[in-house]
């Protein structure tokens, strides 16, 4: 038996969510994927992520789970529930058993879908979150299911009528918004925090730094950005596979243009548009 909000209930009626490693250790992985007009965007790029992330987290990966088997089963989910444009989360998980020393490294998998919901919004005012800080490191540029702290802050966020906010690392430097990449704009220098800050390494990131340095217009840079910097800058972006590219109007008490972020949102569409 176990006792669920003060009622007795047998061990069965949860034995898959109690035995989830995920749930229990949040010993898992995921990806957020888009779907549109029934491709799934960007395809190699999440599959080739989630792998390298298994690896470092020491799962097992099945022969059977390639690159085609990643893509065929998100469609013939989304097929399934008759939707072209979707949102997928793809969850990967280490099987049940053993304590923090697993029982086994073998992994199962299960993927969501639901109806694709784009908003850009044209004024987005974000603030620092300072409570808790996103330790630097390569741990933390996994997707894992260890979300408590975005869950805090995107709590902060409501209280505070934000939109969004800025995490931090410990050395109190700039990594990323709750749930995507961060970029400023000063000039024709647009620079993100480097992964070394402990940023999630992003797909949408990744496609935007291939497109900036191949545009003779920008130089793009990865390094350290503090709170400061970010008064300076003429216009701030944030970035995520589901929205692309989505402006910052206000920081405090500075407001942004949105030109420059208007142009490269434009580009990053078409990159998408051809994938």
């Amino acid at each position: 038996m176990i006792n669920y909000n003060g009622e007795l209930r047998t061990v069965d009626d949860f034995n898959t969510v109690l035995s989830n490693r995920a749930f229990k250790y949040g010993d898992g992985l995921f990806e957020t994927i888009k779907a549109v007009d029934g491709r799934v965007i960007f395809a190699e790029d999440h599959y080739f992520r989630l792998m390298a992330s298994m690896r470092m987290l020491r799962m097992d990966i099945s022969m059977n789970f390639t690159l085609e088997f990643f893509e065929q089963e998100i469609l013939r989910l989304i097929d399934s529930l008759g939707l072209t444009d979707a949102r997928i989360r793809f969850s990967v998980f280490r099987n049940a058993g053993g304590l923090y020393l697993p029982d086994q490294n073998k992994s199962s998998f299960f993927i969501e879908a639901s109806k694709l919901v784009v908003t850009h919004k044209p004024v987005y005012e974000v603030d620092l979150f300072k409570d808790y800080y996103v330790y630097s490191g390569l741990l933390s540029t996994l997707k894992t299911n260890n979300r408590v702290l975005n869950v805090i802050a995107s709590n902060y966020a409501a209280d505070y009528d934000l939109d969004n906010c800025l995490l931090l690392n410990e050395s109190k430097h700039i990594v990323e918004t709750i749930n995507g990449n961060i970029f400023m704009i000063k000039g024709n220098v647009v620079r993100t925090p480097a992964l070394s800050e402990g940023c999630i390494k992003g797909i949408a990131r990744k496609k935007i730094i291939e497109l900036l340095k191949t545009h003779a217009d920008y130089t793009i840079e990865e390094g350290v950005i503090s709170p400061f910097e970010l008064l300076k800058a003429d216009e701030l972006f944030m970035s995520n596979s589901i929205i692309g590219i989505q402006s910052i109007t206000k920081y405090r008490k500075k407001s942004y243009e949105t030109v420059k972020t208007d142009a490269i949102a434009n580009a990053f569409a078409a990159v998408v548009e051809k994938h």
